[in-house]
């Protein structure tokens, strides 16, 4: 699968620093309601079961607590392989045995109590009125703390008009048809009473330019308006975060734009008309 690339760059080994790296991304499938992707086979193929268990997926909450055994033997056995990754955390999960993995660089993963196997997809737990989907509440939990880390100041913020209803956090591109049609319903958007923050992920090496240029300009607004409309926005070189926008889109599993994240961390897909798109964010 191909992924955002950078001439030179810290993510990008990271991003193909090793086996695990590149088996972990290529295997990984996010669903995009309807955006620009770096892979045809983006659209997932649910079960019934599946898709009953995510209307329940926040009736679970991850365990509190992070195993340095866990860490330690996953991290042992990882270097046994001969992959070199870094674990930050395990955190024991619903299901007897079974972990959350957060690691730099990788989507979060499952793993068991002695750290010998990688788990990814959904786990669903079955035997209640309804199946519950115990991983989604784990994976908004990383992706709400993740994106709260972020400074404001590193991202285009479009603010919404009157009270704030809703905040969304957007991983975009200055060339993604997809993209351009969310930012030209901005303004409706925004009257909703919905915050937009933007992050930066191109795509494509030709895309890195046009998002650092938007990153580096005086009024990013303004510039992020020009690109949405196919201008050629122009900027100074400067020290951005788009890298790291990138990195962190890697993290939360982003495989294509716009990628769209509440403030609770759960992804509602990817670009939603303006009157669905509140719908989903509750700012009806």
């Amino acid at each position: 699968m191909p992924f955002p690339t950078v001439k030179n760059t810290t993510l990008r080994n990271a991003l193909s620093r090793t086996v695990l790296s590149r088996f972990m991304i290529s295997a990984l499938l996010v669903g995009i309601a309807a955006g620009c992707s770096n892979n045809a086979a983006d659209a997932t193929s649910n079960t019934s079961v599946v898709n009953a268990a995510q209307t329940n997926a926040t009736a679970t909450k991850p365990s509190a607590g992070n195993d340095a055994t866990v860490v330690k033997a996953l991290q042992a056995n990882l270097k046994s392989s001969g992959i070199e990754e870094t674990i930050v955390s395990a955190v024991p999960t619903d299901m007897d045995g079974i972990y959350w993995v957060t690691a730099e660089g990788l989507p979060s993963f499952f793993t068991d109590k002695a750290g010998k196997h990688i788990i990814q997809g959904q786990i669903i737990a079955v035997g209640d009125a309804a199946p519950v989907d115990i991983s989604a509440a784990l994976v908004a939990t990383t992706a709400q703390e993740a994106l709260k880390a972020v400074d404001e100041k590193d991202m285009v913020i479009y603010p919404a008009k009157g009270e704030t209803k809703a905040v969304i956090y957007a991983f975009t591109d200055a060339d993604c048809g997809y993209c351009r049609k969310l930012h030209s319903e901005m303004d409706d958007i925004n009257a909703r009473g919905i915050e937009v923050r933007y992050l930066a992920w191109p795509r494509s090496q030709e895309s890195v330019p046009k998002m650092e240029a938007i990153w580096c300009s005086q009024d990013r607004k303004a510039a992020m308006d020009q690109a949405k409309i196919g201008a050629n926005v122009q900027g100074p070189s400067c020290a951005n975060p788009v890298q790291e926008h990138m990195a962190l889109g890697s993290r939360l599993g982003v495989r294509g734009t716009p990628a769209v994240f509440t403030e609770t961390g759960q992804q509602v897909g990817g670009y939603l008309p303006a009157a669905e798109l509140a719908q989903a964010v509750g700012a009806n």
